[in-house]
């Protein structure tokens, strides 16, 4: 092996020991400091899919499961707004889009003006995720008040093939908003985290993480603008080595309707970084 060659190794695996010891000093200083913590279930952290197949090989990771508020009801039939984890809620409209730092100006409908909205690049803001409030009992409303209209109408003209699928489709839903869905949203958006804490103060019910918003929503009629909440920055949670025993004799659970079925508990803190972590997990009973 010649000089160079030799150098060239040992220059990139310095190079390797100094980027580890930069994440090992920003995972220290993220949980310097707990920002939020939330007491979070199977219903909001998922399982990988394939985990007890290469379980020697990788690590574990727990995936955030998260929803945007549902706009206006949905028909009795049309409820996929209850499974989605992005989207465009109401309360992202002009107002916040222009606080958020997007151009909102506009004069006209037209396809140009559109465009040129629409093709503005996505933006890293603060996003505030809430667990088990407001948004998610409007949600449960929602679905009982789709079961309901599908009732009546049923009711009105009994044995019609379509309403009952539809009674039965609504009935599925609520069952599954009630039980499944995970009840953590997206609420709320800004730029200052001390401005969304003022707002927000409930640390064991409202966690602060940056996540990804752009344009969408132009209404052809009225030429409202709104946006898109399109991820997380960080979208899933590695599993210490120390709760392997409860979460990952459930990840090797082959049946995946089953594994998701299998409920749990897990705290999760959010730090300095607004990076999120677990700190404990408990498998309860079923």
């Amino acid at each position: 092996m010649s000089w160079s060659r030799m150098h060239t190794m040992i220059a990139g695996l310095g190079l390797l020991a100094l980027a580890n010891a930069v994440a090992l000093v920003g995972v220290a200083y993220n949980r310097a400091g707990e920002e939020a913590k939330l007491r979070l279930t199977q219903r909001e952290l998922s399982m990988p899919y394939e985990w007890q197949r290469n379980r020697d090989n990788s690590g574990l990771a727990l995936g955030l499961v998260w929803r945007v508020p549902p706009g206006e009801p949905a028909d009795a039939h049309d409820y996929g707004w209850r499974y989605g984890m992005g989207g465009e809620p109401g309360w992202l409209d002009k107002a916040k889009m222009e606080a958020l730092g997007f151009d909102t100006t506009v004069v006209a409908y037209s396809d140009r003006s559109r465009a040129r909205y629409e093709k503005q690049l996505p933006r890293e803001v603060l996003l505030v995720l809430e667990f088990d409030g407001p948004a998610y009992r409007r949600s449960l409303e929602l679905a009982r008040q789709s079961l309901e209209r599908a009732e009546t109408k049923l009711a009105s003209r009994p044995g019609d093939r379509e309403l009952v699928g539809r009674v039965k489709t609504a009935r599925e839903g609520l069952e599954q908003e009630t039980r499944r869905s995970s009840r953590l949203f997206a609420v709320d958006a800004g730029l200052e985290l001390e401005a969304l804490r003022a707002k927000y103060p409930d640390r064991s019910r409202y966690a602060v993480v940056r996540g990804l918003v752009r344009p969408a929503g132009v209404d052809e009629r009225t030429w409202k603008v709104g946006g898109y909440v399109s991820g997380l920055s960080i979208e899933s949670i590695n599993v210490p080595f120390d709760l392997r025993e409860v979460l990952g004799r459930i990840a090797e659970i082959s049946d995946v309707e089953k594994r998701d079925k299998v409920p749990y508990e897990a705290t999760v803190a959010f730090g300095k970084r607004l990076e999120p972590w677990i700190v404990e997990a408990v498998k309860k009973q079923m």
